[in-house]
């Protein structure tokens, strides 16, 4: 991401195409669509999975969680994966990152291969995530300023010692077309073992839905990877860029 690091942190790469409820859809879908990628892709699941939505109704917005199956679909390693449920098409990268040109090209194969078998009628969302897992030697006390320049500030007054913590912000881009949601958070195992470990979450997604073209989906989500880096490294100090060792 940005640089090229030898022990980058990164743990997951997920694209996601959402398209609007008016782009016809049905059963046929999934495995016709496997026939097209199963050289790539050539191991098939089927899987239920749970989304909370937030529905906008005539007593305003209410969370409604709903049940959908996906079929899941596997590159030969099992470190690339293809989600394909009604209207969303999810490609993750898993460790180790194939880099931006690998997982690329992955992404663009998806996203035609959809549009040779169903008519996008719009997009309500695209979004493009970047999960990394940053472990820090547990040699000393850990000063977060020391390797990030996105963290919590605690006032004078407050303890200093924290048990655990969050720290977010959205950050708006193309005149509030997309948002960029970044938020740090120490792992679930952090301080178990010699390393400290915290997760640093990176989303770009569309804000506005259909404000990207379906013709454009792709060269968005080129746009949204130079934002990624840019957020990532904006995130990071040159502390933290000696223990991922930067390649020159």
């Amino acid at each position: 991401m940005g640089k090229k690091y030898r022990n980058p942190p990164l743990v997951e790469a997920i694209c996601e195409f959402r398209l609007t409820q008016n782009t016809h859809w049905d059963l046929m879908i999934p495995g016709l669509f496997y026939e097209g990628v199963k050289n790539e892709f050539p191991y098939r699941e089927q899987r239920s999975v749970q989304e909370l939505q937030l529905i906008q109704g005539p007593q305003g917005i209410r969370q409604e969680l709903r049940v959908s199956e996906r079929a899941l679909l596997f590159s030969p390693d099992r470190k690339l994966v293809i989600q394909l449920g009604p209207h969303i098409l999810v490609v993750n990268a898993l460790k180790p990152y194939p880099t931006w040109e690998g997982f690329k090209p992955r992404i663009e194969m998806a996203w035609k291969k959809l549009q040779e078998i169903v008519d996008v009628q719009g997009l309500e969302r695209i979004g493009l995530r970047y999960i990394n897992r940053i472990e820090l030697p547990q040699k000393e006390e850990i000063r977060l300023s020391d390797y990030f320049d996105f963290y919590p500030t605690i006032g004078p007054r407050l303890p200093q010692i924290m048990a655990s913590f969050i720290v977010g912000a959205e950050f708006s881009y193309e005149e509030g077309r997309d948002r960029c949601r970044v938020q740090l958070t120490p792992a679930a195992d952090s301080g178990s073992g010699e390393k400290s470990a915290f997760i640093l979450d990176i989303d770009y997604f569309l804000a506005q839905p259909q404000a990207v073209e379906v013709s454009e989906a792709l060269q968005w989500v080129e746009e949204a990877h130079a934002r990624v880096k840019e957020i990532f490294e904006g995130c990071i100090t040159d502390k933290l860029r000696e223990l991922f060792e930067e390649v020159k």
